[in-house]
C-alpha cells in the first residue's frame, strides 16, 4: 500500500488551552501542539521543507479536522485509523481543504489561506521539524 495517497479526514476532538491545542485521533492518541499560536491575518506560508498541519475547527471550536499538507513519512494505514487528512501537492498545486480554507505548494513551502466570508470556525497552522515549531492562527484582514 502506498504511504503517498490524499486522505479525507474525520471529525476530531479539540481542545483549545491556555498552553496549547490538543487534537484527539480517532485511535485515542492525542496530539498536542505547544503554546498559543500567533495571529496572522488571512494566509501563512511555512518555512521550505517543514512539516505543515492544519486544523479548521467548527464555530463550537471542540471539533475540527486535522489535515497534514505533504506528509510523505506517515503510513496510509496509520493515519487512516487516526482520522487526520493527507493531501499531497507538487509545487503549484492548491487544494480546498474546507469550504474557504485553501492550501498550495510553492517550492517546498506551504500557503494556507482563508476566505472568512466562506469559512466558519478557526484556521490554525503547526508547522515543526525535528529543530522546533511554530504555530500560527490565521484569522481575518483588520479593516
Amino acid at each position: 500500500m502506498s504511504n503517498r495517497s490524499d486522505i479525507a479526514p474525520s471529525s476530531l476532538s479539540v481542545e483549545l488551552t491556555e498552553d496549547g491545542v490538543a487534537v484527539e485521533y480517532l485511535d485515542g492518541r492525542t496530539a498536542f501542539y505547544h503554546g498559543i499560536p500567533s495571529k496572522v491575518e488571512e494566509r501563512v506560508r511555512t518555512a521550505p521543507g517543514k512539516d505543515t498541519h492544519v486544523l479548521i475547527t467548527d464555530e463550537t471550536e471542540t471539533t475540527g479536522i486535522l489535515v497534514y499538507v505533504n506528509d510523505l513519512r506517515t503510513h496510509d494505514d496509520i493515519i487512516e485509523e487516526s482520522g487526520v487528512g493527507r493531501v499531497i501537492l507538487q509545487n503549484g498545486d492548491e487544494d480546498e481543504l474546507f469550504p474557504g480554507v485553501t492550501v498550495r505548494d510553492h517550492q517546498m513551502r506551504v500557503e494556507v489561506e482563508v476566505d472568512f466570508d466562506v469559512a466558519d470556525g478557526r484556521v490554525f497552522v503547526f508547522e515543526e521539524d525535528d529543530m522546533g515549531e511554530r504555530s500560527f492562527e490565521i484569522v481575518p484582514e483588520e479593516v
